[in-house]
């Protein structure tokens, strides 16, 4: 089985961008993580969403693959996820939509990657 987390992030408007590419570099060091799937996670942002007012000011997206949700809680509870989300995230933020699916029997397919050299 594969589980799909997706987070959406906002800032307040007086974060600088130099802030948010600083957490986007932080979160991309997540993907090391043992608990995330064949090290699968992808951090993306500014939205290319037209007309931009679609994205409802979100500006930086983050997907991750996770065998189970024993591997998500394990990620969610690591000292990477909390040092990262609570240094550059949790003080600066607007607003953010976390959304987690299993993948169905049928898609999970689509989940098999080849093993990445992280």
């Amino acid at each position: 089985m594969t589980l799909i987390h997706i987070v959406l992030f906002k800032f307040r408007q007086d974060v600088s961008e130099e802030h948010k590419n600083k957490f986007v570099t932080e979160l991309k060091k997540l993907k090391s993580l043992s608990c995330v799937k064949g090290g699968r996670l992808i951090v993306g942002g500014p939205s290319l969403t037209d007309p931009i007012e679609r994205s409802k000011g979100f500006q930086i997206a983050l997907m991750s693959y996770h065998e189970d949700r024993e591997a998500l809680a394990e990620y969610q509870a690591s000292d990477e996820h909390h040092r990262v989300t609570s240094t550059y995230m949790f003080p600066f933020k607007e607003d953010l939509i976390r959304f987690d699916f299993e993948v169905d029997e049928e898609d999970e397919y689509m989940c098999h990657f080849p093993q990445l050299l992280v």
